[in-house]
């Protein structure tokens, strides 16, 4: 039995790390164990050769046998435990900006574990993000995107490596890839921001400016240069004054009517409708519609007419394209009979008349199409239809447009149902019979309401019965303030072609030289003839391309994105100045010519400005006003209180005073309105012959008027000047002619003799008038001129009385020298006692005595004879002034006991 028994087992080799152990003698099972750790790094496999022994005979186990020899193969399995390293601790290279690159540099990675599985790198991956650059699995680098040294020198970016069991390195390495600049064909020396100061006339945009063509074989040369000014105003900063006062600057025919007009007490159909303040513009938004009052528009426009308007229109909204009315004459009631409309259906525009029945019961032209593109493209355009019928025109940005299509319609039948004008919807007189193509909600049968409403804004719309407009004015109605231009042109050459759009918003230059396309480029310039232009910014771009000698294109030219900053200019202070009170007889009130209102009205403007001055080594800063000249576009004088009474009372105006100015004005019970773009001077001249006439003025004693003038449609207003005027109701013939207003003559002494009504002082440099009125300011007046008039009698006594005593013979000479003309002294008050409080008597007559102290103490230079008897003159001057004083049931002067 011992025989059979395996009791161990014996591996031959040099020191082989593992051991054979027996697990089961009988079976001679045995198990191969490792007797300490094994590294594949270190040993892959081990190959060695094992006996296995038995038990040997007897107890003792002596004579024991061992097996043949068995050849063991070991291979180490290994195990994912060293993650990849790069050989490098940083990388770097060099590119030139403008290329692509294959490979820019490699990194390698290594990996320390012994399996193919382990130790092999798969993958490399970049860690930093928004880099324009890619890694393939071999560690090569590329640039995504043409690198500009311009935008960044340097990039640094962050590099990990997998081996295939996705382990990732120890620690990223860092890539340094440096941008070297090349010769970069382009635009140079050109500046970003322009800025322009309102007022500038015409400055260039890029004064430097040169085309960096790297020695490329340049051929020739196309740039185009666009100003973009599509969000500022109605496509371009255009005049903001009114289409009336824009009509008349342009010399458009007289006769316009204004369909969207500013909401007022007048005009209050606009009222309900979305409306931007600023640029006089109406949004609709397809939920509203203005019905026009009968009397606006005649019913015949007759064969000749002009609509007019500014339209801003894009795509139709909604599955289905519904007709979109801009203008509607259509049934009142009744009936959904369509007179003349002009709507957009499909983005055309389409006008249609329909003409009323006549002897000639034939076909006739009834709609006008046209198919643009503008139409709703979401930008501002210009449209005027010009009816010559049969013949239909359209200017779009004064362009001419023919209707691609026209179609006939039978004339309408003549009935008794009136027509309703609409704008923005069009009336359906008929609900039942409508043939809109909206669908009908029925909640009361036949009840008229709007339809086909439009979606968009409108702005200036118009209607010129009798007449159209020329293409001159049309243009100019539509025509931008702001654009480019070319300084000099006659120095560009022959080498240089160029090229502007109507709106002079894009430039187009062609040239085979390079210096001359760079000196023409030099002379382009940016414009605004406004001189309120609208601040704000507006983008230039620069496109060129170059063609080379045997080439369609060698070489990319950068565009150029600039920006004209429009700054904000100084806000003028418009100032109105006259007189502001004054009173007249009635009979001129009465008389044919009237009276005229505003004979020295005066209108300045001024504009604040900061002039920097140094001095002591400081700045200083100081505010100086500065009259300034511009336009106004209307002035208002009304009538404050009731309106005019037509039937007593007027405002007239000789309208041979607007010839030749660019003015119209329109007269009402309110007052007068003087509108159109014109210079103050103008102005001025129109409001100085403005004359009121009141035939009936027993029944006015006064009348308020307010004037106020404004300049680009109320954007700057002038100040409310008010204008008292009374009428003076006299039954005594000798009472005064009053004017409460200085008349300034020229300075030197002047005598004049008027009626006995009158009082002229030739001691004033200047004649002053005095009447008395029925106010309590004018007997102020009064009563302070009779006292300065009774100081001056004074002072004349005592002068007379002195050459009395100091010489006879000499006493008619001296008196020739200072001697007061009587004969037109008469000083006549009116007794205006229910206007004066009893204690105003004795305030006046103290005010008398200090008025005559200060005289007496004026002449001390006198003798003292002269003192004591003018002492005693006073004395009894005052006396009798007191006396008269107290009778407050006449205010008059008793000169008969003065001395002369």
């Amino acid at each position: 039995t011992w025989c059979r028994e395996i009791c161990a087992f014996k591996i031959h080799g040099q020191e082989m790390p593992f051991e054979a152990v027996v697990l089961n003698k009988t079976s001679g099972e045995g198990r191969l164990r490792a007797k300490s750790p094994i590294d594949c790094e270190l040993q892959k496999e081990y190959t060695f050769i094992i006996q296995a022994y038995d038990c040997g005979s007897g107890p003792s186990g002596v004579n024991w046998k061992k097996s043949h020899k068995a050849v063991v193969h070991i291979q180490v399995k290994d195990v994912n435990e060293f993650s990849p390293a790069f050989k490098e601790s940083m990388y770097k290279a060099t590119v030139t900006e403008g290329k692509i690159y294959d490979s820019i540099l490699q990194v390698e990675a290594i990996d320390e574990d012994c399996s193919p599985q382990y130790s092999q790198i798969c993958n490399y991956e970049i860690v930093t993000t928004d880099v324009p650059f890619a890694i393939d699995r071999n560690g090569n680098i590329r640039n995504t995107e043409k690198l500009n040294y311009d935008k960044q020198h340097q990039y640094e970016i962050m590099v990990t490596a997998f081996d295939c069991g996705q382990k990732h390195a120890r620690e990223d390495v860092l890539v340094q890839v440096n941008v070297k600049p090349v010769c970069k064909p382009g635009w140079q020396d050109w500046n970003k921001r322009v800025e322009y100061k309102p007022g500038s006339g015409s400055i260039p945009l890029f004064p430097n400016i040169h085309l960096e063509t790297c020695d490329g074989p340049v051929s020739s040369i196309h740039t185009t240069i666009e100003l973009q000014t599509n969000y500022i105003g109605k496509g371009c900063d255009r005049e903001t004054y009114s289409e009336k006062s824009l009509q008349k600057l342009c010399g458009a025919s007289s006769g316009a009517i204004d369909l969207l007009p500013s909401p007022s007490a007048t005009t209050n159909w606009t009222a309900g409708l979305l409306m931007d303040n600023n640029d006089m513009i109406f949004k609709f938004d397809g939920k509203q519609g203005a019905k026009i009052p009968d009397g606006i528009v005649p019913k015949n426009l007759t064969d000749q007419f002009t609509i007019s308007l500014w339209m801003k229109h894009g795509p139709s909204p909604g599955l289905r394209a519904e007709k979109e009315t801009i203008l509607c004459n259509s049934d009142k009631t009744e009936m959904n009979r369509h007179h003349y409309a002009l709507y957009v259906h499909n983005c055309r525009l389409v006008f249609l008349l329909r003409k009323d029945f006549d002897q000639a019961d034939t076909f006739r032209p009834a709609e006008f199409h046209w198919k643009l593109d503008q139409i709703c493209d979401k930008e501002w355009h210009y449209y005027v239809v010009n009816v010559e019928f049969p013949v239909v025109t359209l200017y779009m940005d004064g362009t001419t447009y023919e209707p691609y299509l026209v179609t006939n319609d039978w004339p309408i039948h003549p009935s008794h149902i009136a027509m309703q004008l609409t704008v923005g919807a069009c009336w359906q007189g008929n609900v039942v019979g409508s043939n809109s193509q909206e669908p009908i909600q029925l909640t009361l049968a036949g009840k008229p309401r709007f339809a086909q409403y439009f979606h968009g804004s409108l702005a200036s719309l118009t209607i010129r019965p009798g007449k159209i407009e020329s293409q001159k004015v049309i243009s100019c109605l539509q025509a931008c303030k702001e654009g480019l231009d070319i300084n000099s042109l006659e120095s560009l050459g022959q080498g240089v072609k160029y090229h502007f759009n109507p709106s002079q918003s894009v430039l187009v230059m062609e040239g085979d030289d390079i210096e001359n396309i760079n000196r023409a480029l030099r002379k382009v310039s940016y414009i605004n003839s406004r001189q309120f232009p609208t601040a704000g910014v507006r983008r230039l771009k620069v496109a060129s391309k170059v063609q080379c000698f045997g080439e369609d294109v060698c070489i990319n030219i950068p565009d150029i994105d600039a920006y004209v900053m429009v700054l904000q200019a100084n806000e003028p202070k418009i100032t109105i100045s006259g007189m502001d009170h004054f009173s007249r007889p009635a009979a001129q009130f009465e008389s044919e010519r009237g009276v005229i209102l505003l004979p020295d009205i005066r209108i300045v403007s001024t504009v604040t400005k900061m002039e920097h001055s140094k001095k002591n080594d400081g700045a200083n800063k100081s505010v100086v006003l500065e009259e300034m000249l511009h336009n106004l576009d209307f002035c208002d004088v009304l009538v404050s209180g009731a309106e005019l009474d037509p039937e007593q009372e007027c405002l007239e105006l000789d309208h041979t005073e607007l010839q030749g100015k660019h003015l119209d004005a329109t007269n009402s019970t309110a007052g007068y309105s003087i509108y159109g773009v014109d210079t103050m001077h103008n102005y001025e001249q129109v409001l100085q012959q403005i004359r009121y006439r009141n035939w009936y003025t027993s029944a006015t004693s006064e009348r308020k008027f307010r004037i106020k003038c404004s300049e680009l449609n109320g954007h700057y207003t002038s100040n409310e000047f008010n204008l008292e005027v009374n009428i003076l109701h006299s039954t005594n013939s000798n009472y005064m002619e009053h004017v409460n207003h200085v008349v300034v003559q020229p300075h030197f002494l002047q005598s004049v003799h008027h009626p006995e009504e009158s009082i002229t002082i030739s001691l004033l440099p200047f004649p002053l008038f005095v009447s008395v009125v029925p106010s309590v300011a004018t007997v102020v007046i009064v009563i302070c001129v009779s006292v300065l008039i009774f100081i001056i009698a004074v002072g004349v006594y005592r002068i007379r009385t002195a050459q009395q005593h100091s010489s006879t013979d000499s006493e008619s000479s001296k008196e020739n020298e200072m001697d007061w003309d009587d004969s037109a002294l008469t000083i006549t008050v009116n007794p205006m006692e229910k206007y004066e409080k009893p204690h105003r008597a004795e305030e006046e007559s103290e005010e008398e005595d200090d008025e005559e102290e200060d005289t007496t103490s004026a002449e001390s230079d006198e003798s003292e004879e002269e003192e004591d008897e003018e002492d005693e003159e006073e004395a009894t001057v005052q006396k009798r002034g007191k006396q008269n004083l107290t009778r407050q049931e006449q205010l008059e002067w008793d000169d008969s006991t003065l001395p002369y």
